[in-house]
């Protein structure tokens, strides 16, 4: 190490006595992330596309690792506007079908753990944060990488129900033709 014997006892009895004293080494940045995380999955929960915008780095990336067992993204996705809208366009879906997440550190990030509206494991998100901004999104939904949180969820009936209420929203959003208006009329008028 370059130091001398007692140098070094006297490095390791200061650890000892940061580690007993039970405080975080650097508690400023963990509490920023930490709020980083919460805007975050405030703006992700309404779908706020500009909101999240804001928190990402302008090349953040999001990877998905499904592991051929669960549905995933078909490649990563790049930029803070195209991962943006790719997450305010899934996650108000998720809810209305009764995904939640509850916030959780993972591996030392912020991150969150979704389930079911059955309460299991539906997938984690995990945050890479750095000076301030979100550099990645990492996205596990492999049930074999999921099991030791939980119960795990069946993601391919879920993506079946979001992908279903993408529909209905679609049709009940789109306008009506001035044939569908007529043959309405028609079957009104008997």
């Amino acid at each position: 190490m370059g130091r001398s014997e007692a140098a070094c006892r006297q490095l390791v009895v200061r650890a000892r006595r940061h580690m007993a004293a039970g405080r975080p080494r650097f508690e400023a940045a963990r509490k920023s992330r930490e709020e980083l995380a919460s805007r975050f999955f405030n703006a992700l929960h309404e779908g706020d596309v500009a909101g999240l915008q804001k928190l990402l780095s302008a090349d953040v990336s999001m990877v998905g690792d499904g592991g051929g067992r669960a549905p995933q993204l078909a490649k990563a996705v790049f930029g803070a506007q195209n991962v943006a809208r790719l997450l305010a366009s899934v996650f108000p879906r998720m809810a209305l079908i009764g995904v939640t997440f509850e916030p959780h550190e993972i591996n030392g990030q912020p991150g969150a753990v979704f389930r079911g509206r059955d309460g299991k494991v539906l997938h984690i998100l995990a945050l890479d944060v750095l000076d301030g901004q979100i550099q990645t999104i990492h996205a596990v939904i492999n049930p074999d990488k999921l099991g030791h949180v939980g119960p795990v969820a069946d993601a391919w009936a879920i993506d079946r129900e979001v992908r279903q209420e993408r529909q209905l929203t679609k049709q009940q959003t789109a306008p009506r033709t001035l044939l569908q208006e007529l043959s309405l009329s028609e079957s009104e008028l008997g």
